[in-house]
């Protein structure tokens, strides 16, 4: 083509791509998507597929790539990964109806789905087990709030959030996409990039909350909000712009949403971004779901059980009446173990019914999503029977999972066992429930044989044994040989009429098989048909009575999660904890789930501890001092997670747990930096340890590791003192302090609700031996040289290290300052070559069992052993 022309395929997409600038524009041509220009170089790269070309645009080639329609979910789930949005145009009509218009018509195309993270539905993009939140945050002078929603399960919250507490609600919530005004596209950039979602700018059009009220009532069909509750202006502005990029990006084909919830700002247990980090809630420091808390404990047996786990471990609540609920259904499910087990099998057996009810809304559907939901709502009425005697929340849950028997019993009339994926495919109906697809059906079979039965004739007429009738999409039936054969068929032109000739095979065909072709096609489409309209019909059911299957779902959520959670405290040995109003803090023998679970892999013990912050009218503090690898880390972890756990409505890794509400909890461990925002390791500490500071209420849990240790020594020293007057003296919390710096010790007698605790440490032959165990009193040394000789340093530096402390110690005892020893200290002379190993000394004890036998003792003589080794030990 010339520089100046352009096809009109060609000008379709232009026009197309222009109309959806952002996306990358998949151009259904056939049983392909195809992409040209900048779209193909960018998806050809992120795909990793051929590029190719095809015809000129002002002189070039145009570039062009293309993905099968069959296989297209995986190259989306690809590309979305990779940040981009995919614009999906479909064919709108069959190119026969174009190729009325002239033959050189184009089909006409349009985007029928604008592919981005927060707008998934397909299972093979979406994880099963994790909630794909799309948000919105909108500001109305000085109100802010924050709504979200998955449209894979229908789930609609909106929340006050002002704009300092929208981070810790991005890091709880972990959405894929975070919608935002573009006047605050720049301001908010960073936080949102920062808790890993992807932010889409939308016109403050979008955002208006007048516009935003309306869209919701039609979106609900109902004449006020006010039936759903009172949402101020910037709640409505946050659920109107995502209701609004909903519309956009389904073009028009709204998600089957739940009425909004209106969550109270203080009703779940504050977390901050950096403690979730910290303690590893839902994901690991590596990034992984492994070795998460999330991980450990996950016992659910279905899809939606396993999002409500991680929506009640990432918000634990701070409502005494629902967590004492929670836990009495998990009590309930521990004593009763028989009917826990019953329940879980029958649980196994339960689909994901909420995003199959989301796919069939969004007409994404097939007919395995409307077996899906006759499934679950015949499992459903299962579990219910087995719920008698229960709890009220198992109860509630039970009185959910009935009414369901009139859509059940029309599902199991009219769908096959086992239908196809695709209802193109036909074959999902189930016989006898239609006469008339039953007749068709007939037809449609029995012309099948007669094309059998007239094979045979033909061959037998013809003389030709390896005669053949096929049949493809262009042709339709025919009847094939081998040019061995032509003549013979030939031979016959008043039955054989001559069709087709190709390379290895001759085609001819008859009148009678012409006929036959005909009835059979049409007895097919027919069928096809009449099973497509009761799909229709079926769905329809099925969306009618979608409330109440979104309530079965969510109530066979809760009782997988109860179940789940009785199954873990039965399994591991955890305990009910007690929680109530008070101030307590009352742990005996509490474990670290994720690093026991670790440990027993490895076939070790872990190693209980027990911890009081008990104090009736004052701040409970623990100073904890120790080496490192001691254990003081996995100690300050553990207290937090349980006290969360308790919160979510689970027993707990402990022998006994008595916890006073808990309202935020707050973690300062680890060492990092954040270079990409010029961030030290010390800036990072020091900055999650002011937001720490500055929010902790009296009934918050703190727990600080090591503040202070990436300065100067004196500089940490006084950081870590201050900081610990002021959670004694402000904030006036519950708290764990960890710290080497053992000046600290003294203000255990200086402010009343700070008590010293270490973990305990044995020396044995200049070894250390970490016992993991945390006792009142303070540590007197750090270990640290022996730690070092166990990480592997080189013996030579180590013993070097011994020689330097014992200086500096030495000169600390007589008041002399470090860069005094420097002349006693050559440190910068030439290390000295590592000294020859040292005999190993054998002690008394190994050279009496090295010279006992114990073959041939008798029995008193090795009594009077294990008496004489037990002396020499003492």
């Amino acid at each position: 083509m010339t520089d100046d022309v352009v096809t009109p395929m060609m000008a379709q997409f232009l026009q197309i791509r222009a109309q959806n600038p952002g996306s990358l524009l998949f151009y259904r041509m056939g049983d392909f998507y195809e992409m040209f220009f900048e779209d193909a170089l960018a998806a050809a790269e992120a795909l990793d597929i051929a590029l190719t070309k095809r015809g000129f645009h002002k002189g070039e080639p145009i570039p062009m790539c293309g993905v099968p329609v069959h296989a297209a979910e995986g190259y989306l789930l690809t590309l979305i990964r990779k940040g981009f949005r995919v614009a999906i145009a479909e064919q709108l009509e069959d190119p026969a109806e174009a190729k009325k218009r002239g033959a050189k018509s184009v089909v006409k195309r349009d985007v029928v789905r604008l592919v981005t993270p927060g707008t998934l539905t397909e299972d093979s993009l979406l994880e099963a087990r994790r909630h794909n939140f799309l948000c919105a945050f909108a500001e109305v002078r000085d109100e802010a709030a924050i709504a979200w929603a998955d449209i894979s399960t229908g789930e609609f919250r909106v929340m006050a959030c002002t704009l300092p507490r929208l981070a810790p609600e991005l890091a709880r919530l972990a959405p894929r996409e975070v919608l935002v005004s573009e006047t605050r596209d720049r301001d908010l950039a960073g936080l949102v990039t920062e808790s890993g979602a992807a932010m889409t700018p939308l016109a403050k059009s979008s955002f208006d909350s007048a516009g935003a009220e309306k869209r919701l009532c039609e979106l609900f069909k109902v004449g006020s909000l006010e039936a759903f509750g009172s949402f101020d202006r910037a709640e409505l502005s946050a659920m109107g712009a995502l209701v609004d990029y909903l519309d956009l990006t389904q073009r028009g084909k709204l998600p089957l949403l739940r009425p909004p919830v209106k969550e109270a700002p203080g009703g779940t247990v504050q977390i901050d971004a950096a403690t979730r980090r910290n303690l590893e809630i839902t994901a690991s420091l590596q990034g992984g779901r492994e070795n998460s808390l999330l991980w450990a404990v996950d016992r659910t047996v279905t899809a939606p059980g396993a999002r409500l786990l991680e929506r009640r471990l990432s918000a634990p609540s701070r409502d005494l009446a629902t967590i004492h609920a929670r836990l009495d259904a998990v009590r309930h499910m521990v004593v009763q173990s028989p009917l826990r087990h019953e329940l879980r099998e029958a649980l196994r057996r339960v689909p994901d019914m909420d995003r199959a009810l989301s796919r069939i809304a969004l007409d994404r559907a097939g007919p395995r999503d409307l077996a899906a939901i006759r499934s679950g709502l015949a499992q459903a009425e299962t579990v219910s029977k087995l719920l008698t005697g229960t709890p009220e929340l198992l109860s509630q849950a039970s009185a959910a999972l009935l009414g369901h028997e009139g859509l059940v019993d029309l599902l199991d009339r009219a769908l096959v066992a086992e239908p196809p994926l695709m209802a193109r495919d036909g074959g999902f109906i189930a016989t006898g429930y239609d006469a008339e697809l039953d007749e068709t059906r007939a037809l449609r079979d029995e012309g099948r044989g007669v094309i059998g039965r007239m094979q045979a004739d033909y061959a037998e007429t013809a003389g030709v044994p390896t005669l053949k009738i096929k049949h493809n999409n262009v042709l339709g039936y025919f009847i094939e040989v081998t040019p061995t054969h032509e003549e013979r068929l030939r031979a016959l032109p008043e039955l054989f009429i001559h069709r087709q000739t190709t390379a290895g095979q001759v085609r001819f065909t008859t009148v009678e098989l012409n006929a036959l072709e005909t009835k059979i096609l049409n007895a097919g489409n027919h069928a096809l048909e009449i099973e497509k309209r009761h799909y229709d019909s079926l769905k329809g059911a099925i969306l009618d009575q979608s409330g109440p299957i979104g309530a079965a779902a969510r109530a066979l959520a809760e009782v997988d999660l109860a179940t789940a959670f009785a199954d873990l405290a039965s399994a591991e040995d955890w305990s009910e904890p007690q929680i109530d109003d008070s101030r307590a803090f009352l742990l005996e023998g509490g474990r670290h789930p994720v690093v026991e679970r670790a440990l027993r892999r490895l076939g070790e013990p872990f190693i209980a501890n027990d911890c009081q912050l008990t104090k009736a009218s004052t701040p409970a503090i623990w100073l904890l001092t120790g080496p490192n690898m001691a254990g003081k880390s996995t100690f300050l972890r553990q207290n937090a997670l349980i006290a969360l756990l308790a919160q979510a409505g689970s027993y707990v890794p402990a022998r006994k747990a008595h916890i006073g509400l808990v309202s935020q909890i707050f973690s300062r461990v680890g060492a990092s930096d954040d270079l990409a925002r010029g961030r030290s390791t010390f800036m990072v500490e020091m900055v999650e340890t002011a937001a720490i500071l500055n929010q902790a209420d009296d009934r918050a849990l703190v727990i600080l590791d090591e503040i202070g240790r990436g300065t100067a020594t004196y500089d940490g020293l006084s950081i870590a003192w201050a900081t610990l007057e002021h959670l004694h003296g402000v904030n006036r919390c519950r708290a764990l302090f960890a710290t080497h710096y053992h000046e600290m010790t003294a203000l255990s007698g200086k402010l009343q609700g700070v008590e010293n605790a270490t973990v305990s440490v044995k020396e044995w032959e200049g070894e250390v031996i970490f016992l993991h165990e945390v006792k009142q009193g303070a540590a007197d040394r750090s270990y640290g040289v022996q730690v070092a000789r166990l990480a592997g340093l080189p013996a030579s530096v180590v013993e070097r290290a011994k020689v330097v402390l014992e200086a500096l110690e030495q000169g600390d005892r007589d008041g002399r300052k470090p860069s005094t020893l420097i002349d006693d200290l050559p440190l910068f002379r030439a290390a000295p070559p590592p000294p020859a190993p040292k005999p190993q000394k054998t002690s008394d004890l190994e050279d009496r069992l090295r010279g006992a036998n114990p073959d041939e003792m008798s029995p008193m003589e090795a009594l009077r052993l294990v008496y004489d080794l037990k002396t020499l030990l003492n």
